[in-house]
């Protein structure tokens, strides 16, 4: 099987676009193409169609290749919960949580058994697999134990990608230092260096790269110039690299930032609409007077309950709903807006019975046991009837209270015909679901956004509008043509034609 590695000098460099835009250009050209993590850190994860659980920037690689996302490609994910801990999904299925200073000791026999099983199962099906490395591949207090870098690309005897971001500063010393710390047949493996997002007049780099060249012996393959394409994130902390604000001003949506938001890529398609302003809040900051609050979903949704109790933030809310505000939750973030949540085999960190936001009817009893599975339901609101596809992924099981419905009636209904995917009130301000993806479904999410619109004066959009997966296709053809336009692959011909 042949493979190419890519590997950066450090977080947030660039890793996940490249690899996404060489599994399109590359498909392109005829090969079948599938990523690959060997391991990943993250709390935007996605439900394969078999039910495991990968990161969601390996999904949309996997999409980039036009292919269907499996549990190879990411075969361990790490989903951080607070106090040093991570719940560890080993080839789609949660098998643990552990401590940082124990997961090696555990896993990491474990860990490589399932990267070369996950690598020999998807050389069967493919011709080329694109990997994609962690962090830094030279930390040299962890390189040993690194189940994500070179130890992947040795094993393949890979052709190597050494990405870097110009943005940071310092860029010269970030590549040298990363090469320098490389045992020399790791570091013979690295064909090629790329610089990231670089602005301004590229005749006043070229100097430096000429240097560059001369003093590794290894050709600069491209210089990347700063793009606004907005690749999703793989965790929390890229939350800070995005503007408070996106899109237009007619509707502006607040999504809370709490302390270990999951999933936030759901609202990917609501920053793509033009018309919609997205607001990130973090838990000191003022709610103000957006359109809309979002509760985000949770890796531990009873401690940032709390957290948004002790900030005051949840009153906040509490008063926003009660003014008429809309307030909607997702997975977490639903089971924050209940009377309720129970958590009596400790599966969060302690056991207990704890108070929510008294905004939905409904109780939550948090349980060991995971639900992740894909959906395709049909919609109470804010539409009858239309098709809505997303993905389930919780430790919990919700329930509407009967007894705290009105005599004449219930007030809050079932979102979708699956009535345990989420309820609605009757002045449709309040509501929550499980299913993750939900505003990828086109008709369903401009329904929503025109009942905003309406309370505002504002003229209704268009429903019959594509899905987010198409903007999703476009975007990935857009990169992959800027990569292809600035990168020369030509160091890696002999390897992909021999």
């Amino acid at each position: 099987m042949k493979a190419i590695m890519v590997v950066g000098t450090a977080s947030h460099v660039g890793k996940s676009m490249l690899t996404a835009s060489l599994c399109r250009i590359l498909s392109r050209r005829g090969w079948r193409v599938s990523p690959f993590k060997g391991q990943n850190m993250a709390l935007n994860a996605y439900v394969t169609a078999t039910g495991g659980e990968i990161g969601h920037a390996q999904a949309v690689q996997a999409w980039a290749a036009g292919v269907a996302p499996r549990v190879e490609m990411n075969p361990i994910l790490l989903k951080p919960q607070g106090d040093m801990t991570s719940q560890v999904v080993l080839k789609g299925r949660p098998v643990g949580r552990v401590s940082a200073a124990d997961y090696y000791a555990e896993y990491f026999e474990l860990g490589w058994q399932a990267i070369e099983e996950s690598l020999a199962r998807l050389s069967e099906e493919f011709d080329l697999v694109v990997c994609e490395g962690a962090g830094s591949p030279v930390e040299v207090n962890l390189k040993e134990r690194d189940l994500t870098n070179m130890r992947v690309a040795t094993h393949l005897n890979a052709p190597t990608l050494l990405i870097a971001d110009i943005e940071r500063g310092g860029v010269f010393a970030q590549i040298v230092g990363t090469l320098e710390l490389m045992e020399p047949e790791e570091r013979a493996l690295v064909k090629g260096i790329i610089i990231n997002k670089f602005r301004g007049q590229k005749a006043l780099l070229d100097p430096g790269l000429t240097w560059l060249e001369e003093r590794t012996g290894i050709p600069v393959l491209g210089v990347i110039p700063w793009m606004e394409h907005s690749f999703p994130a793989e965790d929390s902390l890229s939350l800070f690299d995005r503007g408070q604000q996106s899109g237009g001003n007619e509707v502006t949506v607040a999504v809370i930032r709490l302390p270990r938001i999951s999933n936030f890529t759901d609202f990917d398609p609501l920053e793509a609409e033009p018309t919609v302003s997205v607001k990130y809040i973090g838990l000191k900051d003022s709610l103000g007077y957006p359109d809309a609050v979002i509760l985000p979903g949770s890796k531990t949704t009873i401690p940032d309950l709390i957290a948004l109790q002790r900030t005051g933030l949840a009153e906040a809310i509490q008063k926003y709903a009660a003014a008429g505000g809309t307030v909607l939750g997702i997975c977490g973030g639903y089971q924050m807006m209940g009377t309720m949540l129970a958590d009596p085999e400790g599966v969060e960190g302690q056991e207990g019975r704890y108070k929510g936001l008294g905004l939905l009817p409904i109780k939550t009893v948090i349980t060991g046991q995971k639900v992740a599975r894909q959906r395709q339901v049909t919609s109470n609101f804010p539409q009858v009837g239309l098709p809505v596809l997303g993905y389930e992924i919780h430790q919990g099981r919700t329930h509407l209270a009967d007894a705290d419905q009105e005599p004449e009636g219930p007030v809050f209904k079932p979102l979708f015909d699956d009535r345990n995917l989420g309820v609605v009130d009757s002045t449709q301000s309040l509501w929550g679901t499980y299913l993750h993806g939900i505003f990828d479904n086109g008709a369903w999410r401009r329904a929503w956004l025109n009942r905003l619109r309406q309370q505002r004066g504002l003229k209704s959009l268009p429903t019959g509008v594509s899905n987010y997966r198409e903007q999703r296709e476009s975007m990935l053809d857009s990169l992959a043509d800027a990569f292809e336009s600035y990168l020369d692959l030509s160091a890696l011909s002999s390897y992909l034609d021999g």
